[in-house]
């Protein structure tokens, strides 16, 4: 693959990132149709048991509705899908799934903490999971790509 196309392909990445953080803390922190509530109502609310969340909605699906489980046990690790397929694409040092599905970790365990703090959401170790989860899965995504284009195109990037 040419130089110009590998560039081109980590600005578009670069974009596609930046964009992607942009809506994960419009999502995560701002909008109110996924659980956000008024001021009034809000206080500190966490969960330190792993899988009691994820078994919850699992169990109570039908009362809770489809889009609720959805957006909570599938969002939590489609949201964090991009961060491991687009981070190894814009820099060439995090192409190791230690370390993604480490960054996966730490933004989730950021992202839980600052909810926690400004009691917009609830610390969930569940959502750190299924966050992690994600990053993980998008690693893999990445890899499979990789791989291929590799046996298309004989070399690395």
């Amino acid at each position: 693959m040419k130089n110009e196309t590998k560039r081109k392909i980590r600005r578009l990445g670069v974009i596609l990132f930046i964009v992607y953080v942009l809506l994960l803390i419009y999502f995560l922190f701002f909008s109110e149709a996924y659980g956000r509530v008024a001021q009034a109502e809000r206080e500190y609310r966490y969960n330190l048991t792993p899988f009691v969340e994820i078994r919850r909605f699992w169990v109570y699906r039908d009362q809770v509705g489809l889009f609720a489980f959805f957006t909570n046990v599938c969002g939590n690790v489609i949201g964090f899908i991009p961060l491991g397929f687009i981070l190894p694409i814009i820099c060439r040092s995090w192409r190791n799934g230690f370390l993604i599905i480490l960054a996966g970790f730490g933004l989730s365990l950021c992202v839980e903490t600052i909810q926690l703090v400004t009691k917009v959401g609830c610390f969930d170790v569940d959502d750190m999971i299924l966050n992690t989860l994600g990053a993980a899965v998008g690693y893999l995504l990445f890899a499979v790509c990789d791989c291929l284009r590799r046996k298309h195109y004989g070399k690395k990037i």
